[in-house]
């Protein structure tokens, strides 16, 4: 499924805000509420899928970047004919 960029590169926040709504919804309503552990369970859960999609495209723009970096030694650089 494609995804136009802005909404694309806001999801991880998205996922956060939704995961910090769930847990205050959850902490407001208070134990009292049958749902209220799921509320506190669904809201970590979507705060650390958040967390792993934003450290996935982290870790894929360092490579990327690491990749194009201007300057390094490559071995079509280094070779001697």
């Amino acid at each position: 499924m494609w995804l136009p960029t802005p909404i694309y590169e806001r999801t991880p926040q998205l996922w956060l805000l939704m995961g910090v709504l769930f847990v205050v919804l959850g902490l407001y309503i208070g134990f009292a509420y049958k749902l209220t552990v799921f509320y506190l369970v669904l809201g970590v859960f979507c705060v650390g899928r958040g967390v792993h999609i934003w450290r996935l495209r982290s870790n894929y723009r360092r490579a990327r970047a690491g990749e194009d970096a201007p300057g390094e030694d490559t071995d079509a650089d280094t070779a001697v004919n």
